[in-house]
């Protein structure tokens, strides 16, 4: 499996935007400290999750091949496991229906991380340590705030042992503890 340095520069050649940069090392946080709480494989999914978007600002437009792209990219540079998760995360238009855990925690955190996110921006400050649990909760609950966020793919925590409470909670510490390296 490549290095973490190694999927930076990956991810640099294929991502330009500053913003999904900052994504993209939200969601290789939030995954690796998942991982750490399942006892699973740490280095695995922060990877995945790092380079879970590598072809968005190829395939924004174009859902049917997002996630194809990027697993054609790292095939070989990750292990299947990971190829596998980041082309379940848009499992309506690959071929690959999500099953394991690192498959459903992928989906997860991808939406949750887009909800903390939608929320840290709608503040005041636009900053992530404004953000509180019941304000996330409380967004969350409210399918009018960030419409495109889908409440279902958070929920599929509990399909990995985690209820949504604590899911949420994980996910908001971990990125508020980034938020300074991230700008968030």
């Amino acid at each position: 499996m490549i290095s973490r340095e190694e999927a930076f520069v990956i991810l640099k050649r294929y991502l330009n935007e500053p913003d999904n940069i900052k994504y993209s090392f939200a969601v290789e946080a939030v995954m690796k400290e998942l991982a750490r709480i399942l006892s699973r494989d740490e280095e695995l999914w922060s990877r995945t999750g790092l380079l879970h978007n590598l072809d968005y600002e190829y395939t924004k437009d174009d859902l049917a091949n997002r996630g194809n792209l990027s697993a054609q990219l790292l095939e070989g540079l990750i292990p299947d496991k990971g190829v596998n998760a980041i082309k379940s995360n848009n499992y309506m238009h690959t071929d690959y229906i999500p099953t394991t855990s690192i498959d459903k925690s992928l989906i997860a955190v991808d939406a949750v991380c887009m909800l903390i996110f939608a929320t840290a921006k709608a503040q005041p400050s636009k900053k992530v340590d404004d953000v509180d649990l019941n304000m996330l909760i409380t967004r969350f609950n409210d399918a009018s705030f960030a419409p495109l966020v889908n409440r279902s793919r958070i929920e599929l925590c509990n399909d990995v042992g985690l209820d949504l409470k604590a899911f949420l909670t994980l996910s908001l510490v971990t990125i508020k503890a980034i938020s300074g390296s991230i700008g968030l």
